[in-house]
């Protein structure tokens, strides 16, 4: 089993990632199929739990209807400087309010970690050469935002107007 970062803890990952078709999940699995083969095959391949891996260039605005019962939707990143699955992220969840497990895959690295939070991700799985550790620490080095964002975190300017506490101090902390 591999670790994923899940809700800014490193855990085993209990999904499994099928992008080979080939594999038939049983019914006691919970396995994240590609989307063809979850629209192909979802009424059939009755796994323990179902989850939907999207390619960055779905609408997920049309496609939410088919999906919004996912326990889990995985949005690819095919390489890491292409942002339109953070746009689907945000989509989701703050348009669309999906509140099952929020994903991100493929080309997922340190760098892109805060943002992937602030988007609305509660799970990424790294590319192989990233350190989890490393990861989850990315969350905490920028602790104050200047817009909102899905994870709930109070914008600094509200913070000023309103005197809460972590109104003021360093712009990158």
């Amino acid at each position: 089993m591999s670790r994923i970062l899940r809700h800014r803890a490193i855990v085993e990952d209990d999904w499994t990632l099928a992008v080979d078709t080939s594999a038939t999940p049983s019914s006691a699995d919970r396995w994240i199929v590609p989307l063809a083969r979850w629209r192909a095959e979802r009424d059939t391949l009755h796994a323990g739990a179902l989850g939907v891996l999207l390619p960055n260039t779905e609408d997920v605005e049309a496609l939410y209807p088919q999906i919004e019962a996912s326990p889990v939707i995985a949005l690819q990143f095919p390489i890491f400087t292409d942002g339109r699955a953070l746009t689907q992220a945000v989509l989701l969840r703050n348009r669309l309010g999906y509140r099952g497990e929020l994903r991100a895959v493929g080309d997922v690295v340190r760098d892109l970690v805060f943002w992937l939070g602030r988007c609305g991700f509660d799970a990424l799985l790294p590319r192989p050469d990233q350190d989890l550790q490393a990861c989850r620490q990315a969350l905490d080095e920028i602790r104050l935002a200047y817009q909102p964002g899905a994870d709930g975190q109070t914008p600094i300017w509200v913070r000023r107007r309103t005197g809460a506490p972590g109104a003021t101090g360093s712009h990158t902390r």
